[in-house]
């Protein structure tokens, strides 16, 4: 009685905050709402026993990808009232759009059929003494070790095509030349100095800064430009 009550309770707040996002006309305020989805999503997990998705949904999309959003929305200034101007210039397109994808889930969930053995699966037993996320790690890493290296090497090449895609070259950047670093010498980084009781480095010869060229006369300057 109480789970239920606690399920019905989490997944009102759900919906009602994911309503929220869409509506909201802050973007402020929709992040901090999707951030209450989640938390709920979470528990509802929490609820179907599934404490491992629940742990990934908080720190995953709560600790990062949230937390992302609410500050690139709060450090860029971007006109919304701009943004929202085009709203009927687009809403055709927009319409069309929406549409395919509801067609699309249409026929996904028209299609949708179980598979051979699904309830002989669920009527299984669970292991015992062990852990949800111990069982869930063993099939992961066990059974579908190539599938989760496969994935793990497209996020790699999405993160790298993602860097050199928005990196820009600027003249003025300093850069750091690993060969020269590796090959210098320690008499061309290191001095050795005998320093004597009270006298500091800079009498004793060290941390002495060359002089620089002596600046042009002002007249010599003069009569070369002419």
């Amino acid at each position: 009685m109480i789970t239920d009550f606690f399920f019905y309770l989490f997944a009102v707040v759900l919906l009602l905050s994911a309503s929220a996002v869409v509506v909201a006309r802050n973007p402020v305020h929709s992040v901090l709402f999707l951030i209450l989805a989640f938390f709920n999503a979470a528990a509802l997990f929490l609820i179907a026993g599934a404490e491992f998705l629940a742990m990934a949904l908080v720190i995953v999309y709560v600790g990062a990808v949230a937390v992302l959003f609410l500050f690139v929305v709060m450090m860029l200034d971007v006109d919304f009232e701009q943004l929202r101007g085009g709203l009927q210039r687009y809403a055709g397109v927009g319409g069309a759009v929406g549409a395919a994808l509801l067609i699309e889930l249409v026929m996904v969930f028209g299609g949708w059929h179980l598979g051979v053995g699904v309830e002989r699966l669920r009527s299984s037993p669970t292991p015992v003494n062990v852990g949800n996320t111990e069982a869930l790690g063993r099939v992961l890493y066990t059974d579908y070790i190539f599938l989760f290296q496969t994935a793990g090497l497209v996020l790699l090449v999405a993160m790298i095509g993602a860097i050199v895609l928005t990196l820009r070259e600027r003249k003025t950047s300093r850069h750091q030349n690993i060969r020269t670093q590796t090959q210098r010498t320690v008499a061309e980084t290191l001095e050795i100095m005998t320093v004597g009781l009270g006298a500091g480095t800079t009498e004793s010869g060290g941390f002495v800064r060359p002089k620089e060229p002596d600046a042009e006369p002002v007249e010599e300057h003069h009569h070369a430009h002419h």
